[in-house]
C-alpha cells in the first residue's frame, strides 16, 4: 500500500482464495471479529476483488439484501444487527485526501467499523491501528491472493480463527 503504515506491521496471515465462494467463507470467519473503531484498509488493483471481499463481511455481520459499490457515491452505511454500523468507502475517486472529511469519516472512525477501499488515497489520515488486507490476483486470473497484514494486537484477535482450512 502506498499509504501510511502501521508502526509494527506483520504478515499475519497469506491465503489464496480460488473462488467467490471462499472469499464469503473467509469473510464470514472474520466478520465476527469487529467491532467499533476498527479500520480495515483494502489494497489491490483494479478487479482484484475488494468490492466483493467488503459485500462478504458486511453479508458476515448480517446484513441482508444488496450492498453496492460505493464507487460513485464514496460512502455507502450498513446498520448491522448485532454490532457497530459499517462505513464502507470506496475512495479510489478522491483527488485530495482532505476530501474525505467531507464524508465525516472522523464519526466513522470513531463510532463504525470501517471498510476502506483505496486508503492510500487518504494518505495521513488513515488511523493507526488498521489491518491491511492486500488482494492480488492470481496467476491463473481466477483466484486471489490475500495478505493481511496488522500490529500484534490484530494478531492476538486472529489467533485461533481457522482461516487456512
Amino acid at each position: 500500500m502506498n499509504g501510511q503504515k502501521n508502526a509494527t506491521e506483520l504478515i499475519l496471515l497469506e491465503l489464496v482464495l480460488p473462488n467467490l465462494a471462499a472469499t464469503v467463507k473467509f469473510a464470514s470467519r472474520f466478520a465476527p471479529l469487529l467491532k467499533s473503531g476498527d479500520v480495515v484498509a483494502l489494497d489491490g488493483s483494479l478487479g482484484a476483488g475488494k468490492t466483493e471481499l467488503c459485500r462478504a463481511i458486511i453479508h458476515g455481520l448480517g446484513v441482508l439484501g444488496d450492498v453496492p459499490s460505493p464507487t460513485f457515491t464514496l460512502l455507502q452505511i450498513y446498520d448491522t444487527p448485532s454490532s457497530a454500523p459499517v462505513w464502507h468507502l470506496d475512495l479510489y475517486r478522491l483527488e485530495q485526501p482532505e476530501e474525505a472529511f467531507e464524508l465525516g469519516i472522523e464519526e466513522g472512525f470513531d463510532e463504525a467499523i470501517s471498510l476502506i477501499e483505496w486508503p492510500s488515497k487518504l494518505g495521513p489520515y488513515l488511523p493507526a491501528g488498521f489491518l491491511t488486507f492486500r488482494l492480488e490476483i492470481a496467476a491463473d486470473g481466477n483466484a486471489r491472493e490475500l495478505t493481511v497484514i496488522g500490529d500484534e494486537v490484530w494478531k492476538k484477535r486472529l489467533e485461533g480463527i481457522g482461516f487456512e482450512d
